[in-house]
């Protein structure tokens, strides 16, 4: 599915009323204090201010106070991507990233999403790479990952100035099947709701399936 086709797809998922109500809550809060807590930048003039992180690898600007979210290079950023962003500004509290990993059921609540989020992360992954784990260095490589010693192959990606995730695979044999799970940083929490931690697995998921099947990624 092209970044078209995801927008008109999150859009029907019902993200357009929480971005809508996202772009409303930043209006109302101090962009400065935004950026200091988030680990951003920020630019003031004209009555309003840009402020700037790198979103999965590329610069992205935050319009405050209107709350449009734009990549530097001008490439599509679809509504789920967009929430997430700005979900990112509005919870992060400052907290010192923790340098220790949790699964997503060991993230506060996490135990209510869990279903949900290894449907939208886990066994995707298994699907796409169970069977060929080579092929998933090359793929997270594309996507700026770093290999970590955790299972047969895992690689971790920082999505967001404070928000790491690893991406981690065990190879099946005669008895076990395939298996991926992914980890956050304990201090995940402190920048995304659990709501969206389990979507930024999924979304994660997704560009590491599409970084496999497209060559040019």
């Amino acid at each position: 599915m092209d970044e078209a086709g995801q927008d008109r797809k999150d859009r029907r998922q019902g993200y357009a009323p929480a971005l809508f109500r996202a772009t409303q809550e930043l209006a109302g809060r101090d962009p400065l204090v935004l950026a200091h807590k988030s680990g951003a930048q920020v630019c003031c003039c004209d009555g309003g201010a840009d402020i700037t992180f790198s979103l999965w690898g590329k610069p992205v600007a935050v319009r405050w106070p209107s709350g449009t979210v734009e990549v530097a290079d001008g490439s599509p950023l679809t509504v789920a991507w967009r929430l997430l962003a700005l979900h990112y500004l509005l919870t992060a509290d400052g907290t010192p990233l923790a340098d220790r990993w949790l699964s997503f059921r060991e993230l506060p609540d996490g135990r209510v999403y869990d279903s949900a989020f290894r449907r939208r992360s886990s066994q995707l992954l298994v699907a796409a790479y169970g069977s060929r784990l080579e092929s998933l260095g090359p793929a997270a490589t594309k996507l700026g990952g770093v290999r970590i010693c955790f299972g047969d192959a895992a690689y971790m990606f920082q999505v967001l100035p404070r928000a790491r995730v690893a991406v981690i695979m065990h190879a099946g044999d005669d008895e076990f099947a395939p298996e991926a799970n992914m980890l956050f940083d304990a201090s995940m929490r402190h920048y995304l709701p659990i709501e969206d931690v389990a979507v930024l697995g999924g979304l994660v998921a997704v560009e590491l399936v599409r970084a496999g099947k497209d060559p040019a990624r």
